[in-house]
């Protein structure tokens, strides 16, 4: 991946799942009530804070809590800003 950012301290970016456009009985969900996807793939991490390493790395496919993270939109995609602490689980 060629971004050209690096996040600071503790600061992950994640690369967000697509909604689901379907249920699973086959409906087809409207965009405006598709729910924003708590799971995505790191993309860049910072180098962590002093004493404090960072425990996910690139590739990693995450959880994370609903309304965490700063949106961003970098060479034509979204993407989330977030603090490692907002990463709930690796999958």
């Amino acid at each position: 991946m060629g971004l050209n950012i690096k996040p600071l301290a503790d600061r992950v970016l994640v690369e967000p799942a697509p909604a689901e456009t379907r249920t699973a009985s086959g409906l087809i969900i409207p965009d405006n009530a598709k729910e924003k996807p708590q799971q995505g793939t790191v993309v860049a991490i910072g180098n962590g804070k002093k004493d404090e390493p960072l425990t996910v790395k690139v590739g990693d496919t995450v959880l994370y809590s609903k309304y965490g993270g700063s949106d961003l939109k970098l060479e034509g995609k979204d993407y989330l800003m977030m603090r490692e602490s907002d990463i709930l689980a690796i999958i």
